[in-house]
């Protein structure tokens, strides 16, 4: 009998559990910075707001605020579901690792690209509103 075949499954791959991991913490950073990014529009409203006060302008309609707190309601949705979805990967790659039966997801993958195409959406749309 092969020592290799007394060792534990998670024993014997560790180095793919490993990068399993590192994999699932990039996703993490991912979402968190897309949170992040979700914050910093939705409270950009306020800043530009107060920018127009300081210079004594007029500021911009209270419509333009809603649909910057819209957008980063749903950028900071999106980032919490990706992190959710994250973990779900994760914890289901780990067992198909361990039963050796890995098979690809593009389930997260087709989430960030839809979280950048809104994102780019909404600042096109942003800036050619300001203009």
């Amino acid at each position: 009998m092969n020592e290799q075949d007394n060792i534990h499954p998670k024993v014997r791959n560790r180095r793919v559990h490993l990068a399993n991991e590192r994999t699932f913490l990039s996703w993490i950073r991912t979402s968190i910075g897309i949170m992040a990014f979700g914050f910093v529009v939705e409270k950009f409203a306020l800043f530009v707001k107060q920018f127009y006060l300081i210079l004594g302008k007029q500021p911009f309609h209270s419509s333009e605020a809603e649909y910057s707190t819209f957008f980063g309601i749903v950028l900071i949705s999106l980032g919490g579901l990706m992190g959710f979805l994250a973990f779900i990967r994760y914890k289901k790659i780990e067992k198909q690792i361990d039963e050796d039966t890995y098979q690809p997801s593009t389930l997260l993958d087709i989430l960030l690209i839809i979280c950048l195409l809104i994102i780019l959406v909404f600042l096109i749309v942003y800036l050619i509103r300001s203009i």
